[in-house]
Formats: C-alpha cells, sequence, structure tokens
C-alpha cells in the first residue's frame, strides 16, 4: 500500500500580500479538496504569527500530490502568490 503524503509548514506573507492572500486562498483550497486524491487541506491564519498561515495538507500517494504540485503551478492562485514565502516538510506516512 503506497504512503500518504503529508505537508506541513507555513506561509508567511508582507502585509501587503495579506489581503491578496486572504481572498485568494478560499477559491485555492476548494479547488484543492475536490482533487482525485486529497484527504486534508487547510491553510489557517497563524494564531500567534501574523502575517502566517499555517499549512496543514494529505494526500493519498505521491502521485496525488504530484498531481496537485501540477494544477497549483498552473493556477491563479500560483500566479499570485509563487513570490511569497513557504516553509514545507513533505513526509510519506
Amino acid at each position: 500500500m503506497a504512503a500518504n503524503i503529508v505537508i506541513t509548514g507555513t506561509l508567511t506573507c508582507t502585509p501587503g500580500d495579506l489581503a491578496m492572500v486572504s481572498a485568494a486562498l478560499p477559491d485555492h483550497i476548494r479547488l484543492t479538496r475536490a482533487e482525485p486524491g486529497c484527504i486534508s487541506f487547510s491553510i489557517t491564519p497563524s494564531p500567534d504569527t501574523p502575517c502566517q498561515f499555517d499549512i496543514a495538507e494529505r494526500f493519498v500517494n505521491r502521485a496525488a500530490f504530484d498531481s496537485h504540485s501540477a494544477r497549483t503551478k498552473a493556477s491563479d492562485w500560483w500566479e499570485k502568490s509563487s513570490h511569497i514565502s513557504r516553509n514545507i516538510k513533505v513526509t510519506e506516512k
């Protein structure tokens, strides 16, 4: 059985990007949750750090995660947010 892919980490934007991130995230989250192989997906404001969002994702396997990554890189979300700092860890469980 293939291992789940688990992504954890943070996305940290500048105060100038905060409104854009907040406006663009709901569509990105909706589209990702609809992807085949997405078990769970959330990007939520950090309760302790302004302009930081906590990332928690789980996909059924590497192929599902790779498909998600490809879709993301072709999306409006990526066009708007690719310059924003991300600190993520990808593990297999």
